[in-house]
């Protein structure tokens, strides 16, 4: 090493001379340079900044493409990881050790993204992201909106609501209320139909119809459709995608509709919940009741929540 060493020295020193001799009219660039390449020169000779260097390979994780599951059908893909040198050994060096948990990561991303994929229903997020999001489906009752929303308000949480279109037209002022408290508003088509039984005309209808309702609300277009009751064909999630939309289906049920208590309620979403899980409730009164001890639950599971959007990103 010390013998590389005294050449690694005499480079430094041709290069300050050739920086010193090119900006020869300007000594503060001259200063600037100088000091730059040398002190990126010496701290890549740093014992602890070429530790992290060889370290970082163990720490590295390569991104994951998007892809159709056999089951759970389009899967969105997941950034990649690798460590930032420089900015670890700046966190590092007071210390002059390495430390695991300073480590400064940058995000790589997928060459295949959700949107590169053929139209297929989505039923999750990737299933190693530590990350939950929650579904309400608004076609009935308004009671129960303004409780949800304080809870999930206090808790700094933010859901994805997809709302009736007739429900909408009839309630502009809780459609302003959800947008303006920043959730996510997804489409549930106008008339809560089987939308599996429809024809392609009645289908594109009830969606787009919803759309116009919702934009001229929120002045936001939807880009997520929930069919409701989970009923769906192929022609659905392809007039959805033709209308640059996602379908969106559920992985753990509530089951509220059913009105199970509180405790039953927690305990099915208690031991059915993992990572990328899209939990299914609708604004009833078990989940008004219940939403503040579910989410002190999820958290506890060191889940985060978030809107749909976060939930299928590739962001870790």
């Amino acid at each position: 090493m010390y013998r590389y060493r005294k050449y690694i020295n005499l480079c430094l020193f041709i290069i300050i001379v050739a920086l010193s001799y090119n900006s020869f009219n300007n000594p503060i660039e001259i200063n600037e340079e100088v000091t730059t390449t040398l002190s990126h020169a010496i701290k890549k000779e740093d014992s602890l900044y070429m530790e992290i260097e060889e370290k970082s390979k163990e720490f590295e994780q390569p991104p994951v493409d998007a892809y159709i599951d056999e089951v759970w059908k389009k899967t969105p893909g997941r950034n990649g990881i690798k460590v930032n040198v420089d900015k670890s050994y700046e966190k590092m060096k007071d210390k002059g050790v390495f430390d695991e948990s300073l480590l400064v990561y940058n995000e790589i991303p997928p060459k295949v993204k959700l949107a590169d994929l053929q139209a297929s229903p989505i039923y999750r997020g990737h299933p190693e992201k530590e990350m939950v999001s929650f579904l309400i489906n608004v076609s009935w009752g308004t009671e129960y909106i303004p409780d949800i929303l304080k809870t999930l308000n206090d808790h700094k949480v933010k859901a994805t609501f997809f709302i009736e279109g007739k429900w909408a037209k009839e309630n502009p002022d809780l459609v302003k209320m959800i947008d303006e408290q920043g959730h996510i508003i997804g489409n549930h088509a106008y008339n809560h139909p089987d939308m599996a039984t429809l024809s392609n005309q009645k289908i594109v209808e009830q969606i787009a119809q919803t759309n116009e309702i919702i934009t001229a609300i929120t002045d936001k277009t939807p880009k997520w459709f929930a069919p409701p009751s989970g009923s769906f064909n192929e022609q659905v999630v392809q007039s959805a995608s033709n209308l640059k939309m996602e379908t969106i289906l559920w992985t753990v049920d509530t089951i509220d509709w059913k009105n199970p208590s509180v405790n039953v309620m927690i305990n099915r979403v208690n031991s059915k919940i993992h990572p990328g899980a899209t939990i299914l409730m609708h604004p009833t009164s078990v989940i008004a009741n219940g939403l503040d001890d579910l989410i002190k639950v999820i958290k506890e599971k060191e889940y985060r929540i978030g809107t749909i959007e976060k939930l299928l990103s590739e962001e870790r």
